[in-house]
């Protein structure tokens, strides 16, 4: 995420190996690693051979949201279409499954929202809907609220993007289920991006510092707090809190440096905020770091 780009917090899943003979119940979250899709395809292929009708019509919709995320969107299509004769019979779960893996082929986070064709948009939004109506139905909040964070990608209006993100957190803010509330994080982040978006930088850093605190309180892994920690350090330097900002940055910077990851887009604010008090110096020094990725 630069100064004018969104970085995605993604929940990497890690596999747990099977025992026995007998199918565990399907757990999606421990199959997936959505920084590598070619290795949940297998995940999931191998899944098939043990699965009931319904775990396979589900572990197909989540073999096409890899073709998704690998911008294979005529591949998703294709077998998702080819699903479609067994939806009448399957259980909810499957059915919102496959209305989100069908919304996600026309809108997502690998399309350009700015540039969506309205047709496209309008086949998104008709599927995250009708999967949100479906899994609030079922009494599913984990999916009702994927379903809702989905419906800004199909749109470039911020403001309406905004209220389809205040209603996915309210709902995962009420629900008592463990997967809906987590998350919480991840949309506490997307809001505060759209408020800075809007130019509401005070509310903005209000919800990304609520973001924070929930990703630490999830104990969630130390590169996502980092990712929190530059957001609301991204924020500070919009709200004229340089000095602030460049505390923050400047820790993120070493603690990077410790681990061996460095981090351009850290590198890229440290720019910004050296520039903003007059040290012209480092700030051309970071500019040449944060090209170096």
């Amino acid at each position: 995420m630069g100064v004018n780009r969104v970085r995605s917090v993604i929940v990497a899943a890690t596999v747990a190996a099977a025992a026995g003979t007998a199918a565990a119940p399907l757990d999606l979250r421990a199959m997936w690693d959505f920084a590598r899709p070619d290795v949940s395809e297998q995940r999931f292929r191998d899944r098939l051979a043990t699965a009931t009708p319904d775990e396979a019509l589900i572990l197909q919709t989540q073999i096409a949201r890899t073709y998704g995320l690998r911008k294979r969107l005529d591949d998703s299509r294709a077998l998702l279409q080819s699903l479609r004769p067994q939806l009448d019979g399957a259980s909810a779960e499957a059915r919102v499954r496959w209305q989100l893996e069908w919304g996600r082929t026309w809108a997502s986070a690998v399309h350009d929202r700015e540039t969506l064709p309205e047709a496209d948009r309008e086949t998104a939004r008709t599927a995250f809907r009708a999967a949100t109506d479906q899994a609030r139905a079922a009494g599913l909040d984990a999916l009702a609220v994927d379903a809702l964070h989905m419906l800004p990608f199909t749109t470039a209006d911020r403001a309406q993007d905004l209220v389809w993100n205040q209603e996915a957190l309210a709902l995962a803010l009420a629900s008592s289920q463990p997967d809906a509330r987590r998350w919480e994080a991840s949309l506490r982040n997307n809001i505060g991006i759209t408020l800075n978006d809007l130019g509401r930088h005070a509310e903005a850093l209000t919800m990304l510092q609520q973001a924070l605190a929930a990703l630490q309180q999830q104990a969630a892994p130390a590169g996502r707090q980092r990712i929190g920690h530059w957001m609301v350090a991204n924020t500070l330097r919009r709200l004229g809190r340089i000095d602030e900002a460049l505390a923050i940055q400047q820790r993120l910077e070493a603690e990077n440096a410790a681990d061996g990851t460095p981090d351009a887009y850290v590198f890229e604010e440290l720019a910004l905020l050296h520039r903003a008090r007059g040290d012209t110096a480092q700030a051309d020094a970071y500019d040449a770091r944060a090209k170096m990725r």
